[in-house]
C-alpha cells in the first residue's frame, strides 16, 4: 500500500529503508532492460527524466541483485505488451510472490496453468535474460530473510489453543492483526505523503468504491469532508461513476477502491478518470488489478480473512492512515474549518451529556 509517482522506479535500495515488495510504484519505463544484462552496472531509468535520483529517490548500488521491488515494477510496467499467455503468467506471479523462490518453473507453471517456456518468455518480455535471471532475487530475499514481516498474529494462535476462545475468534483476531502488519510493512511514509499532496492540491477529490467499499469511500469523505468541502464520495444514489465524473478533469483527483472480484464500474471509472486527464489514486488487493495498472500512486493491501467476504480492516486504516497526512500537509484554513466544524456540534448539543 504505496502510492508512488509514475516518475521513479525504485530499486532494491529502498527496500533497505522502509519500502516493500507490493505496493506503490505507478506506469513507467521498463527499469530492467539494461539492468538484468549486465548486473555489474544497475542503474535506475526515469520515466520522464533523470531528476528523479535528485529528489531522493536512492539508486542502486553496483554489483547487488536489483530487488523483489524492482523485479515486480518491471513486470508491472510491461504487462499491457504481454501476450494473453504471458500476461495469464505475470497475473499469477504478481499476486503470489512468495511462490517465486521456493518454486521450480515447471512448479509455478503449472501452479499459473501456463507452460514453462511462457514463464522464460515473460520474463525476457520483461527484461531479463531467462526466468532464472527473473527469480534470483526472489531466491537471495529469501535467504536474507528480507520477505519476513513483523507476526505478532502467531501469539493469537495460542488463543485457540489454550480454549479461551473459540476457534474462529483466534482466526478473525488473526487475519486482522495480520492483514493490518502485512499492509502497512509494505508502504512507504514518502509514497503516502505523494498521494496526499496530490489530493490537498486538487480541485476536486472523488473518492470511489461501490458495494461493501461504498461504505469503506464515505468514511474517508465524511472525514475529511470536515476540512475539505471539495471531496465526495460516487456514485451518488441514483448515478453512475461515469456520470459522477462527467464535469473532472485535469487537476481533479479519483481515489478508487475495489478487491477482487473487481468491479466493473470502478474499472470503468478509472479508465475515465485516466481519459479525462485526473490523477488516480487506486488501492487494491494484486498488483494485476486493472485499477492499479492505470494508476498514477497505488496502495496494495491484504484482506484475508476465514470468512467469505474480503475484509476491510487494512482498507479502513490505510485510509487513516492517508487521512492522517492529508490534514498534516493542509495550510490552516483547512484546521480552522475543522475548529468549526466541532465548535458547531458542541454548539448544538449532539453530544450526549453537553445540552443544556
Amino acid at each position: 500500500m504505496i502510492a508512488r509517482s509514475r516518475s521513479v522506479l525504485a530499486n532494491e535500495e529502498i527496500s533497505a529503508v522502509g519500502t516493500n515488495e507490493t505496493s506503490g510504484q505507478g506506469k513507467g519505463t521498463n527499469v530492467l532492460s539494461s539492468t538484468m544484462k549486465n548486473r555489474s552496472v544497475p542503474k535506475l531509468v526515469s520515466s520522464r527524466d533523470e531528476s528523479a535520483a535528485n529528489d531522493g529517490q536512492r539508486m542502486a548500488q553496483p554489483n547487488s541483485v536489483p530487488g523483489t521491488e524492482t523485479v515486480l515494477d518491471a513486470l508491472s510496467n510491461e504487462f499491457e505488451n504481454l501476450t494473453p499467455e504471458m500476461r495469464k503468467a505475470a497475473s499469477f506471479v504478481l499476486e503470489n510472490p512468495n511462490l517465486i523462490g521456493i518454486s521450480s518453473t515447471r512448479e509455478l507453471a503449472d501452479a499459473a496453468d501456463v507452460k514453462p517456456n511462457t514463464l522464460v518468455r515473460m520474463a525476457r518480455q520483461a527484461g531479463f535474460e531467462g526466468y532464472e535471471d527473473f527469480r534470483e532475487p526472489f531466491r537471495e530475499a529469501i535467504r536474507n530473510g528480507s520477505l519476513n514481516f513483523p507476526d505478532r498474529a502467531r501469539g493469537l494462535q495460542s488463543l485457540a489453543r489454550g480454549g479461551k476462545l473459540t476457534s474462529l475468534y483466534a482466526d478473525m483476531a488473526a487475519s486482522a492483526v495480520r492483514n493490518i502488519e502485512q499492509t502497512f510493512a509494505r508502504t512507504d511514509a514518502s509514497f503516502v505523503k505523494n498521494a496526499a499532496d496530490a489530493i490537498v492540491k486538487a480541485g476536486h477529490t472523488y473518492v470511489l468504491g461501490v458495494g461493501l467499499n461504498h461504505t469503506v469511500a464515505r468514511n474517508f469523505t465524511y472525514l475529511a469532508g470536515m476540512g475539505f468541502p471539495n471531496i465526495e464520495t460516487i456514485p451518488r444514489i441514483g448515478g453512475s461513476v461515469v456520470d459522477d465524473l462527467s464535469r473532472a478533469g485535469p487537476g481533479d483527483v479519483l481515489l478508487a477502491l475495489t478487491l477482487k472480484p473487481y468491479r466493473s464500474e470502478v474499472v470503468e471509472g478509472v479508465q475515465c478518470a485516466r481519459d479525462q486527464g485526473m490523477t488516480v489514486i487506486a488501492i487494491s488487493d494484486s498488483r494485476a488489478s486493472p485499477i492499479i495498472l492505470n494508476a498514477d500512486h497505488w496502495f496494495i493491501i491484504e484482506a484475508e480473512t476465514p470468512q467469505f467476504f474480503p475484509s476491510s480492516v487494512s482498507a479502513i486504516a490505510l485510509l487513516e492512515m492517508l487521512m492522517s497526512f492529508v490534514i498534516a500537509d493542509a495550510d490552516d484554513e483547512v484546521i480552522n474549518r475543522i475548529d468549526r466544524f466541532h465548535e458547531r456540534r458542541h454548539a448544538l448539543g449532539i453530544y450526549a451529556g453537553e445540552k443544556d
